[in-house]
């Protein structure tokens, strides 16, 4: 694993001191090298120390999501405990991948929270490289992977599992090196522009009405805007501007042809599309992997390109194998 998790996990310092660590980044019955509190009352309450370790049935009592707080100053304690995980040799395949993407979530939820994009563009590139060392190294980690997504729909947990499942399809299709980073940071910022959505819309609990579809519909436009500002690739902005255009040539900012459209916006077309079938929202149940995958090859199959859907099918196969 890339010595970028020295930097890549729980990065932006929060106003208490302290940064979030979800409780699923800790390895049940494993000695801790770093303080753990709770907040009690809007206070820090020290829960385990460091050496101690978070008993298996603990763990299981807790919610999936539910964080803990490490002091700024034992980061790096943080980041050796995850590096060393994922260089455990005997260590589980499915256990490594649960570690990497569950320290991942909290990183991304701080890049989408950060005021400072450039900050946040950089933090992203070592996220995403973890992610293709991982790949790299253990040739079943994407399986499981993809099996891990939590189901449940935030901004950042949708991105970073649209990165992952991008990075995935972007595998099997041949993508390597600068080309793979980009897919995955594009896949990443694929939806920053709906910062400047209004936040009601976002977490509507229900369908849009027309009104505030039109301005849903406005966010690749607003991405385009701000990654404009940044020495980005062109794939990158791509991504963010073309990934709801569809191959018959109505989707939305610019109704491109298929031929037209970005190849890694195709993809992100599919794997944004896959996730939000597979994500529980307010307003409908999520679908089982091999449900949403038939659903796209047979009701939506005009929207994408026919090879990466078909590349999708791989993803599956591979999941099921595993």
């Amino acid at each position: 694993m890339s010595q970028a998790l020295s930097s890549a996990l729980g990065t932006a310092p929060s106003s208490l001191g302290y940064f979030k660590i979800r409780v699923n980044s800790l390895i049940p019955d494993r000695s801790t090298t770093f303080d753990t509190y709770i907040m009690i009352n809007s206070r820090m309450v020290l829960y385990l120390r460091a050496g101690d370790a978070l008993a298996a049935g603990k763990i299981a009592h807790l919610e999936r999501a539910d964080v803990f707080y490490v002091p700024d100053a034992q980061r790096s304690h943080f980041k050796r405990y995850v590096f060393d995980r994922m260089n455990e040799e005997g260590l589980d395949v499915k256990v490594k991948a649960n570690v990497l993407r569950e320290s991942s979530i909290t990183l991304a939820e701080e890049i989408f929270e950060k005021q400072d994009v450039e900050e946040a563009l950089n933090d992203s590139r070592e996220l995403i490289t973890n992610f293709i060392d991982f790949m790299e190294e253990e040739p079943t980690a994407m399986s499981y992977l993809v099996g891990l997504s939590s189901h449940d729909f935030y901004t950042y947990n949708h991105s970073l599992d649209v990165a992952i499942y991008s990075l995935g399809l972007g595998q099997i299709l041949g993508y390597s090196g600068d080309d793979i980073t980009e897919l995955g940071r594009g896949a990443l910022f694929h939806d920053i522009g709906k910062r400047h959505v209004k936040t009601e819309i976002i977490c509507k609990q229900g369908p849009l009405d027309d009104t505030e579809w039109v301005q849903m519909q406005k966010h690749p436009q607003y991405g385009l805007k701000i990654l404009n500002e940044y020495g980005v690739s062109e794939a990158m902005k791509a991504c963010c501007f073309e990934h709801h255009e569809s191959f018959l040539g109505n989707g939305y900012p610019q109704q491109l042809p298929g031929d037209e459209i970005h190849p890694m916006a195709r993809i992100i077309a599919i794997t944004d599309t896959y996730d939000a079938l597979t994500t529980k929202r307010s307003y409908n149940e999520p679908m089982s992997p091999q449900a949403a995958v038939d659903f796209m090859c047979s009701k939506l199959a005009a929207k994408y390109d026919p090879d990466m859907l078909k590349a999708l099918r791989q993803i599956l196969g591979r999941m099921k194998a595993a």
